[in-house]
C-alpha cells in the first residue's frame, strides 16, 4: 500500500502502545524512504528531557503510583511541549515530520492541527488499528511492559475515536491493520515548482485582450504550430492570472491557455477573476460583476453556435483548468528557487506552501479594508519582502512595470487602454504591446485615475514626524523628524517645483583609509585596496572635473515634458541641492543649445526615448562658486601672499641669524603661491555663456528604462559620443584597470595631473551598482590631489604635524551617507521612469536632502 505525502507537512501516527508505530517508521528508514531526522518521537523526547521514557508503577502502592504517575505526566508535558516546538520549526521551514506518539485524545491532535494551519502545511494521519490480542502479546515481549490495563484502555479509546478521526481536518487519513500490510512512501512533487529551463516569459493580466496577447507572444518569439505557440529555444509561458473578464475575447483567451497548459507549454496562477469564473462554470451561485458578466455573454453566444453538449464540456474543462491553478509558482534552477510568480502578491513565509489563507492572499493581495468608493484598500505587502526570490505579480494596474524591493508588477492595464507586459526571466527584461483600445471605458479606470493624480502633492503629514523609504538596493532608510523638517523647509523655499525635482546626486566618499605614504593624505592605492577587499578587480578611473554638480533632464519636445513634469519645457537643470542651476534667461539659452545638439545627433530616436537624465559637472567652478571664491579663497590667498612675502623679505634684511625662520617662511610663501594657483585653475570668465562646458558622466535614465545595468565603460563611451563635434559637452579622460600594471599607470597619470593642480580622479568598479554578498559597497571613491587639497584643508596642511593629525580622520559617516543617498537616488529614478506618483518619487528626493542636512565634515 502506498502512502502519498507532500514534500512538507505533519504526519500523526495514531494508535495504542505496541501497535507498531515506531517499528513501522524504522522500517521506512531502513528502506531509505524517510530520514531519521524526519521523526519526532514522544519516547525520545522523554529521554531528552528526563533521561527515561517509561515509569513502571503497576506494583506500587496507591500513593506511590499516584506520585509516579504525576512525575510521568510532568515529564510527558515537557516532552510534548518540546516536540511541538520542533514540529512547528520544521513546518515553518517546509519540512515533513512524522510524530510518533499515541495521539488518542482529540485535544492532543488539535495542537498539531493548529500548527499545520498556522504554518500552512498539510496534515496526514496513519491509524494503527491492530487487534487487541496482538497488542497484548507484543506487550508481554517488551523489556518494559506497559501493562494489560493500560493497553486495553488505549485500545478502547482508539475504537471510540475512529468515528471522530474520519471527520477531522486531515489532508489524508490512512489505516494500518496488520504486520502483513506492505507500505511504501510516495513523495508527491510540489505542484508549485517549475524548472527554469531555457527561460520563462511571464505575462501580466490579459483580461480578455486576446489580440494584444497574441501580438505580444509573437513579439516574444513564439511560433504557432497546429494551434499551439512554441518557442524555438524551448521557453515557456506563465500567466499571472485574470486572463478573462472586462475585455472583448475572454473565451478565446481561456481556450488558448487551456491548450497551452494541456500541452505542457504554459502555466497559469490562480487569480480573483479566475476563481470567480471557475465557480460560475461549475454552476455555483456566483454574482457576476466587474466585467465577469461579459464571460457569461460570450458563453451564451458559444452555446447558440455549438449547442449545449459542447458548451457543457467546455465549461468543465475550463473550470478544471482554473481550479487547478496554484496560488503561486516557484521558478527553480538546479533545485534552488529563484523567482516566484503569483497574481496579487505573496508573503515570504507563504512561499512554497498552500492553504486557503495563502490562496486568498495571492488572489486579492493584502486587503486591509474598503474605501468610500467600494474598492478594497490594499497594504504594500512588497515592502516587507526580505528574501532573495524575485516576486513577479500583477493584479494592480500600474502605468509602468513597478520594481519594488525585489518584486516586479507587470499589470499595465491593457484592458484599460494601457499595455500588456511580459517579463522575461532570467533576463529580467520587459516586452510590451500597446492596447488597441480602452475596452473598460472611463469609469473606475485605474490608469486614468493614476494619471490624474500623478502630480498631486505629497501629504506633508506623512513626512513631518520622520519617515522610512524602502529602497531596492539599500533596504529601508529611516529619516528622523528633525532632518525631515529641514528637508521640507529646503523644498518649500529653495528648490525647483517638486514635480521637476527628480534626483539629488549622492555625496561621494574619499578613500576609507588615508595614504600610507608619508607626504600624501589621499592616494589611489587605498581605493584599489578597498575594491580588492570586496572582490572587484575590474575598475575604471575617471578624471574629476572641478566644476559644479548638476542634474540635466532634457526632453524630446515640450509636450512630452508636460506629461512627465507638468511643465512645457525642453529641459530642467538643477544643482546638487535641487535648486535651479541658471537664472531664467541663461537656462533657456543653455537648454536650447543642448536640445539642438541632441537633435543633431538624432539622440532621442537612436535611444528610443522621450527624455535623457544626465548626472554631470558644469564648468567653470566659479560659475556657481564665485562668492565662495571671493570671500574665502581669493581673500585668503591675497592676504597670505602679501603677509608672507613681507615677512620673508624682512627676515632677509635682519642682522640676526634667522636662517631657520627664513626657510620656514620660504616654504609658507610657496604654500600660498600654490594655494593661489590651485583655485584659479578652475576659474575663467563666464561673461559669455559660450564659455560654459558640461561633462556628463552618467546617463542615468531614458523614458523606457534606467541605465544602471550598463557598465561605466558604456557611460564613458556615451560621454565621448556626446562630446564629439560639441560646443558645450566635453569628454572625460578615463582609464580601465584590470591588473597591477594598470594600477601603476593610473597612479602615474594621477600624479601628473594633480601636480599641476587638477582636482584628481574618481575610481569605480565597472559595475554601476556594486554589491558584495548582497550589500552595497561604495559605488565611487574620489582621490584628490596633494595640491588641490590645500583649498580643502588649508594651504599649510602638508606640514608634517598637521598631516599626521589629518590622517586620523574618520570618513565612516560620510561613507554611510554616500551609500544611503546612492540607494535613494536609484530608487527615485526607477520610480520616475515607472511613472509612479509624485509622492513616491519625491520621498526619495526628500530623504536625500534630509541626509544632506545631517552634519558631516565638509572637507571629506
Amino acid at each position: 500500500m502506498q502512502l502519498h505525502l507532500s514534500q512538507a507537512g505533519i504526519v500523526l501516527c495514531i494508535g495504542p502502545s505496541n501497535s507498531g508505530k515506531s517499528t513501522f517508521l524504522k522500517q521506512l528508514i531502513a528502506n531509505n524512504m524517510i530520514k531519521p531526522s524526519e521523526i519526532v518521537s514522544s519516547d525520545d523526547y522523554r529521554i531528552t528531557v528526563a533521561d527515561l521514557d517509561f515509569i513502571d508503577f503497576q506494583d506500587a502502592t496507591k500513593q506511590e503510583a499516584d506520585l509516579l504517575y504525576e512525575q510521568y505526566s510532568a515529564i510527558s508535558t515537557e516532552a510534548f511541549q518540546l516536540m511541538e516546538q520542533v514540529v512547528t520549526a520544521r513546518a515553518k521551514l517546509n519540512r515533513l515530520t512524522f510524530v510518533d506518539a499515541t495521539h488518542l485524545n482529540a485535544r492532543e491532535r488539535e495542537k498539531y492541527f493548529a500548527i499545520a494551519k498556522r504554518q500552512h502545511v498539510p496534515i496526514y494521519g496513519i491509524i494503527f488499528d491492530i487487534p487487541l490480542e496482538q497488542l497484548l502479546a507484543r506487550d508481554n515481549m517488551r523489556e518494559n511492559p506497559r501493562g494489560t490495563a493500560r493497553i486495553k484502555q488505549q485500545a478502547r479509546k482508539l475504537k471510540d475515536e475512529k468515528r471522530f478521526l474520519k471527520k477531522e481536518a486531515f489532508t489524508r487519513l490512512y489505516t494500518f491493520n496488520s504486520d502483513a500490510d506492505a507500505w511504501s512512501i510516495v513523495r508527491e512533487p510540489s505542484p508549485l515548482t517549475i524548472e527554469l529551463g531555457t527561460g520563462i516569459d511571464v505575462i501580466g493580466d490579459i483580461h480578455g485582450c486576446y489580440d494584444e496577447m497574441l501580438a505580444l507572444i509573437e513579439k516574444l518569439g513564439y511560433v504557432e504550430e497546429n494551434g499551439l505557440y512554441i518557442h524555438p529555444e524551448g521557453r515557456k509561458l506563465i500567466s499571472v492570472g485574470d486572463i478573462m473578464s472586462r475585455g472583448p475575447k475572454s473565451l478565446a483567451t481561456m481556450q488558448f491557455w487551456l491548450k497551452q497548459i494541456e500541452a505542457g507549454l504554459g502555466y497559469m496562477t490562480d487569480s480573483n477573476h479566475g476563481w470567480k469564473i471557475a465557480r460560475w462554470l461549475e454552476g455555483k451561485n456566483v454574482q457576476l460583476a466587474h466585467g465577469d458578466e461579459l464571460v457569461e455573454q460570450e458563453m451564451q453566444q458559444f452555446e447558440i453556435e455549438y449547442g449545449v453538449e459542447k458548451t457543457t464540456a467546455l465549461k468543465q474543462h475550463l473550470a478544471q483548468m482554473l481550479l487547478q491553478a496554484p496560488s503561486h509558482y516557484i521558478i527553480t534552477e538546479n533545485g534552488i528557487g529563484k523567482a516566484v510568480v503569483t497574481h496579487a502578491g505573496i508573503r515570504d513565509r507563504y512561499i512554497g506552501k498552500n492553504s486557503s489563507r495563502i490562496r486568498d492572499f495571492c488572489r486579492y493581495g493584502d486587503v486591509v479594508g474598503t474605501g468610500d468608493n467600494g474598492r478594497p484598500i490594499r497594504a504594500e505587502w512588497y515592502a516587507d519582502h526580505k528574501t532573495s526570490e524575485l516576486i513577479i505579480w500583477g493584479h494592480e494596474p500600474k502605468l509602468k512595470p513597478l520594481k519594488m524591493n525585489n518584486t516586479v508588477n507587470i499589470d499595465q492595464g491593457v484592458v484599460f487602454g494601457g499595455q500588456l507586459t511580459a517579463f522575461r526571466y532570467p533576463e529580467s527584461t520587459f516586452e510590451a504591446v500597446e492596447a488597441y483600445e480602452n475596452y473598460a471605458g472611463e469609469q473606475q479606470n485605474p490608469l486614468l485615475e493614476a494619471a490624474a493624480k500623478h502630480f498631486e502633492p505629497p501629504n506633508i503629514h506623512a513626512f513631518i514626524k520622520g519617515f522610512e523609504v524602502e529602497t531596492t538596493n539599500g533596504g529601508a532608510i529611516w529619516v528622523g523628524d528633525g532632518y525631515a523638517k529641514a528637508a521640507i523647509d529646503t523644498v518649500s523655499h529653495y528648490t525647483v517645483p517638486m514635480e521637476q525635482l527628480i534626483y539629488i546626486p549622492p555625496t561621494m566618499s574619499p578613500t576609507p583609509q588615508t595614504s600610507q605614504l608619508e607626504e600624501y593624505l589621499e592616494h589611489p592605492a587605498e581605493a584599489f585596496a578597498y575594491y580588492k577587499k570586496y572582490g572587484f578587480t575590474e575598475l575604471i578611473a575617471e578624471k574629476k572635473h572641478m566644476g559644479s554638480r548638476a542634474v540635466l533632464l532634457l526632453f524630446k519636445n515640450k509636450q512630452i515634458a508636460k506629461e512627465w513634469v507638468d511643465k512645457e519645457t525642453l529641459g530642467i537643470i538643477t544643482t546638487r541641492s535641487g535648486r535651479a542651476f541658471f537664472d531664467a534667461n541663461a537656462h533657456e539659452i543653455i537648454v536650447q543649445k543642448l536640445h539642438t545638439e541632441l537633435v543633431a545627433k538624432n539622440y532621442f530616436e537612436k535611444m528610443m526615448t522621450d527624455f535623457v537624465l544626465l548626472d554631470a559637472e558644469i564648468l567653470p567652478w566659479n560659475l556657481k562658486a564665485q562668492s565662495l571664491i571671493d570671500e574665502q579663497y581669493a581673500h585668503v590667498a591675497e592676504h597670505a601672499l602679501m603677509d608672507r612675502q613681507k615677512l620673508a623679505t624682512k627676515l632677509q634684511t635682519t642682522l640676526v641669524d634667522v636662517a631657520e625662520w627664513q626657510n620656514q617662511y620660504k616654504e609658507l610663501l610657496r604654500n600660498a603661491v600654490r594655494f593661489d594657483a590651485v583655485y584659479q585653475n578652475y576659474c575663467w570668465s563666464v561673461d559669455d555663456l559660450a564659455a560654459i562646458q558640461i561633462a556628463p558622466f552618467h546617463i542615468l535614465a531614458h523614458s523606457n528604462e534606467t541605465c544602471f545595468h550598463q557598465p561605466h565603460t558604456w557611460h564613458m563611451e556615451m560621454n565621448h559620443w556626446l562630446a564629439q563635434d560639441s560646443s558645450i559637452f566635453i569628454a572625460t579622460d578615463y582609464q580601465i584597470i584590470t591588473n597591477e600594471q594598470d594600477e601603476q599607470k593610473v597612479i602615474a597619470w594621477w600624479e601628473e595631473m594633480t601636480a599641476v593642480g587638477h582636482e584628481g580622479i574618481v575610481i569605480k568598479p565597472l559595475t554601476f551598482i556594486p554589491k558584495n554578498k548582497g550589500r552595497l559597497i561604495q559605488p565611487a571613491i574620489k582621490v584628490r590631489g596633494r595640491e588641490y587639497l590645500r583649498i580643502i584643508y588649508g594651504m599649510d596642511y602638508t606640514d608634517p604635524k598637521q598631516l599626521a593629525q589629518l590622517k586620523k580622520r574618520n570618513p565612516s559617516k560620510k561613507m554611510k551617507h554616500a551609500l544611503q543617498e546612492f540607494a535613494l537616488g536609484l530608487e527615485g529614478i526607477e520610480r520616475f521612469v515607472q511613472k509612479e506618483s509624485m509622492a513616491r518619487i519625491h520621498e526619495c528626493v526628500l530623504a536625500t536632502l534630509a541626509l544632506e542636512s545631517d552634519a558631516v565634515d565638509p572637507r571629506l
